[in-house]
């Protein structure tokens, strides 16, 4: 296959960063407005909160990870850096495998279900829905945060390619 050009490497990385940065974006909004849940007993604040982080989720979440993930690929693919050469990329794909999974499935479910807790009552079931939105928000945010990391360091060098 045909490599990227300096000028083509330098576009497709600046839009796996800006797709990055709104997808880490969009996460640490979502840590920020689970935390805002805990300090009101109103429920239609609460229920609003949890209408924004759905409505993120299904836009811009959905498109920077969309974004993230096809851009880092066609890096991957098109550069000397390729899939499975180096570990640290090895690293990001599998990390951000779990992100997806944690945001399409764990925390969007978790968002749906607080939704529908929120309209019965603020109780005892919804508290715990919403406790177990914030771990996955938090592990979420982690992993992204040691994504960029890794983007920055590039530890681990490449592999050795075995006889």
């Amino acid at each position: 296959m045909k490599n990227l050009s300096i000028t083509q490497k330098k576009w497709w990385l600046t839009a796996h960063i800006l797709f990055s940065a709104i997808w880490f974006g969009v996460t640490v909004t979502f840590l920020i407005l689970s935390i805002s849940v805990l300090t009101t007993n109103d429920s239609q604040v609460i229920k609003a909160y949890y209408t924004s982080m759905l409505q993120m989720e299904q836009t811009a979440g959905r498109a920077s990870l969309i974004g993230t993930v096809i851009t880092g690929l066609i890096l991957s693919i098109f550069t000397k850096w390729g899939l499975f050469k180096f570990y640290w990329i090895i690293t990001k794909e599998i990390l951000t495998f779990i992100c997806l999974v944690l945001g399409f499935f764990f925390i969007y479910y978790w968002t749906l279900n607080g939704i529908h807790l929120s309209e019965e009552s603020i109780g005892d079931h919804f508290m715990a829905n919403h406790y177990q939105l914030m771990i996955w928000i938090i592990i979420q945010v982690i992993l992204l945060a040691i994504i960029f990391i890794v983007s920055v360091f590039k530890p681990w060098g490449k592999r050795i390619k075995r006889q």
